[in-house]
């Protein structure tokens, strides 16, 4: 089955609606898949529950679905250097549910592999907590948290075959794989696409089963979110 659609426009069409939940890959701006991120908000899909470990920076990435008002609701751990994201949910008019960054991790595994909830002792006695069922495991309190599933994920690769195959490059990996198995629609962006068959099964990080649609952008902005640099002798 071939998976690649010509464009980040087209690979949204027909997928993505008003109020859905999205899951999107990538930390900071590292291995975020950008061009769908444009094309979701060219799409003008609004009232959006966003999974993300954050929401990129003022203009890029998320950044974009915030300044156009298309996000009603962040799922993420970090606020970090988006100024709008902090902006508007000080200002009450974004809703935020703040989770520590491995437990999101896991929330979005567990989902993908069909676990409704698990235990934790991250949390524990903090606000986090609040609300929650608690249980004591050999002397321990442990919080139950829900796992999280998604309508719609975008994803970014390093590469994919026409099967949907995927491979991430190094750090760029974060958060994909588990957005990947979360969503009910994965659509992954990647820099190469080859034939089906041509990828080591031992090389593959992402099965094809998981992904539905495709799109190629071969040349990628990859912004750097901060850059640090030693001073000159």
């Amino acid at each position: 089955m071939n998976k690649v659609y010509a464009s980040a426009a087209e690979a949204l069409a027909g997928v993505v609606r008003d109020g859905q939940t999205i899951a999107v890959g990538g930390f900071g701006l590292c291995g975020i898949p950008e061009a769908l991120i444009a094309a979701l908000r060219d799409s003008g899909a609004k009232q959006l529950t966003c999974i993300s470990n954050n929401a990129g920076v003022d203009g890029f990435g998320l950044g974009l679905l915030l300044a156009t008002r298309q996000i009603s609701k962040m799922i993420s751990s970090y606020v970090g250097e988006n100024k709008e994201f902090e902006r508007q949910y000080l200002a009450g008019e974004l809703e935020l549910e703040f989770t520590p960054q491995g437990t999101l991790a896991e929330k979005l595994r567990a989902g993908g592999a069909g676990i409704p909830a698990f235990f934790t002792r991250t949390g524990v006695g903090t606000i986090v907590a609040e609300g929650k069922e608690t249980r004591e495991f050999d002397g321990e309190t442990y919080v139950m948290e829900r796992s999280l599933t998604a309508d719609v994920a975008l994803v970014k690769a390093y590469k994919a075959d026409k099967a949907g195959n995927l491979i991430y490059r190094r750090t760029a990996r974060n958060f994909n794989p588990m957005c990947a198995m979360a969503g009910k629609v994965t659509i992954a962006e990647v820099e190469q696409i080859v034939e089906t068959g041509e990828l080591d099964p031992d090389e593959i990080h992402t099965p094809g089963i998981f992904v539905q649609r495709i799109v190629l952008n071969a040349h990628p902005e990859k912004r750097i979110e901060q850059r640090t640099v030693r001073a000159a002798a």
